[in-house]
Order: structure tokens, then C-alpha cells, then sequence
């Protein structure tokens, strides 16, 4: 496919993602594709990390499962570009359907947006277990405060990996690109933590995972200073920029850092820091130190309004480019 329908299709892709979101009602009927690629990173797993061999031989079994799953999830991204090729103008629609179902705007906004509803209305425990579901801190140990800074971090991050990263890929190279992309963050996610059973077989996924989304996560520094901009002016803009050039790096991944530091910015709150999973401390410096330390509800939904701006913004770029190749 040329570039242009690639941009094309991405288009009607974050429009229709922005509108309708993932409907729980196909979901519950058919298996996501990120379930088949879990399904299929997890027979991997079973396969070529047994306990027995050592850290080397799982660390060389780990480079050869991630490497055949990304060339699965190639070809199988060019047997449906041939295949949507068939249909002409509706085999455009069809692809920007699964382009789609791969981006995280609606969903992920749906998803932080319901941490503050249930804090406002059902207090610490509501927040509690509506935070639980998008991030893998034990929620007893936060208070409200870090109930928001988890909510805001994800959304930050999640942007990045959820949305531009995958419009990227998908933008620079097509299906194939974006199913390799969700592949590999999708193995990122499920063996890519270095705890003792994974640190060697899910080495390799890891860092290519770090490679992949490098790009993004600079890129959404800029998309989120942009919506800053457009939600609350030039000197939240500027600081979300500042405090992203500044903190970016403290974070302990490569990439995650940015946009959170970004979003600490733009809503002059502090992230990050202290923080425990599955029972284990995780100590990293506090990133935009000099903002609130007390985070609330109306963070989140400040948070949630400039993460759709920066939506807005990344859709307007994708139509930009695409009218620049016509």
C-alpha cells in the first residue's frame, strides 16, 4: 500500500477509535487479537522456559521465540494487506476497522477517566479497585493521592505505547509494522519484567520493545506539550516540555519516562517516585519534584482532557501528512 492510503486508512482509523472505542459487546464474543498474540507469547513461553536450562540457554531460547512471533505477525500482516487490496475502496475501510482495534484513545481515556468518577463517588476503595485495572501496583498501599498519580502515569505512558506508537509503525510501514509493533509490546508486557523467571528468556523482547517505542515516546512529549497548549495554555505547554527534557530520564525504562514527565508537566503535578508491586519497593526519584505533591480526581480529568487534545493534535498531523502526499 503507498503511503498515502497508509495515511488515509490511519486517519479513518483514530477517527473511528475516537468515536467507538473497543466494543465490549464484539469482545465478548470474539477474541481480541492482542488475546491470540498473548495465547500465542505464552505456548512460547511454556515451550522454551522451562526451569531447568540455564539463564544462557533461556536467554538464546527467548531471542529465537520473539523473532518467530515477530515474523508470524509480519506475514500474517501481509496476508491481510493483500487481502484487504482485493476490495478497493471498502478494503480501505475494512483495514482502518483492524488498524483500530490496535489504538487505545477511547478505551484508555474511558479507563483513567473512571478512576476519578469512582473516587469522587465511592471514595479510596472505588479508586482503589478502578485503579487496579490498568496498572500492576498492589492497590492497598496507595492513598487518593497516589491512586491519581497511578491513574495520570498510565495514561501518560499508555499514550504513548497505546496510540502513537502504533500509528507511528503503522504509518511508516502498514499492517505488517503495526501487527510486529503490538506483538512486541505485547511480549514486552507478559515476559519482559525482570523477575527471576523472565529476566533471561524475556531479555530480548524487552529491548527491542525499549528500540520500538523510542521514536513515540519522544515524539508524544511534543503531542502532549501541544495539548497542553490547547487546554490550558502557553506555560503549561512550556512546562510540560521542560520538566520532559529534565526528568524524562529518570524513570528506570527508556522511554515511559518521557510522556509521564511530559503530563507532570503540563498539569504541574508530581509522578513517579516510591511505589510497590507485588510486594517488592520500587524506589525512582519523584519526576517534576517541584509540582503539587498532592495529586486529586481533577488531576485525572485535567489529565484526560489534554491526552484527548493530544489525540486531536496527532490526528490533525496524520491528515496533514496525508494531504502533503496527495
Amino acid at each position: 500500500m503507498m503511503i498515502d492510503e497508509n495515511l488515509l486508512v490511519l486517519l479513518l482509523a483514530l477517527l473511528l477509535d475516537r468515536i467507538v472505542g473497543d466494543p465490549q459487546w464484539l469482545w465478548s464474543r470474539v477474541p481480541h487479537p492482542v488475546v491470540i498474540f498473548g495465547a500465542a507469547i505464552s505456548y512460547a513461553d511454556q515451550q522454551l522456559n522451562p526451569s531447568s536450562l540455564t539463564g544462557s540457554q533461556r536467554r538464546m531460547n527467548g531471542v529465537a521465540a520473539i523473532l518467530a512471533l515477530l515474523v508470524l505477525s509480519i506475514a500474517a500482516g501481509f496476508v491481510f494487506d493483500r487481502f484487504f487490496a482485493l476490495f478497493g475502496l471498502a478494503g480501505l475501510v475494512l483495514e482502518a476497522g483492524l488498524v483500530a482495534i490496535f489504538l487505545a484513545q477511547k478505551s484508555l481515556a474511558d479507563h483513567v477517566a473512571a478512576v476519578a468518577t469512582a473516587l469522587r463517588g465511592e471514595g479510596l476503595a472505588g479508586g482503589r479497585n478502578a485503579v487496579s485495572r490498568i496498572v500492576g501496583r498492589d492497590p492497598e498501599t496507595l492513598d487518593e493521592p497516589a491512586v491519581c498519580r497511578a491513574a495520570i502515569e498510565s495514561l501518560a505512558e499508555n499514550f504513548s505505547d497505546g496510540v502513537v506508537a502504533p500509528a507511528l509503525w503503522y504509518a511508516v510501514l502498514g499492517l505488517p509494522g503495526l501487527l510486529a509493533y503490538k506483538m512486541l509490546n505485547t511480549a514486552d508486557s507478559m515476559i519482559g519484567h525482570r523477575s527471576e523467571k523472565y529476566i533471561d528468556f524475556g531479555w530480548a523482547a524487552a529491548r527491542l520493545d525499549d528500540i520500538a517505542n523510542w521514536p513515540a515516546a519522544r515524539l508524544s512529549v511534543l503531542l502532549i506539550a501541544a495539548g497542553a497548549w490547547i487546554r490550558r495554555g502557553m506555560s503549561p505547554c512550556r512546562e510540560a516540555i521542560r520538566v520532559a527534557m529534565r526528568d524524562g530520564g529518570l524513570h528506570r525504562s527508556p522511554n515511559s519516562g518521557r510522556p509521564e514527565a511530559a503530563m507532570a508537566g503540563a498539569l504541574n503535578v508530581q509522578l513517579a517516585g516510591p511505589r510497590i508491586y507485588g510486594g517488592v519497593i520500587v524506589t525512582e526519584p519523584m519526576i517534576n519534584n517541584a509540582g503539587r505533591d498532592v495529586a486529586t480526581a481533577g488531576d485525572i480529568e485535567d489529565g484526560v482532557s489534554v491526552f484527548y487534545a493530544s489525540c486531536m493534535v496527532l490526528t490533525g498531523l496524520i491528515f496533514g501528512l496525508f494531504l502533503c502526499f496527495l
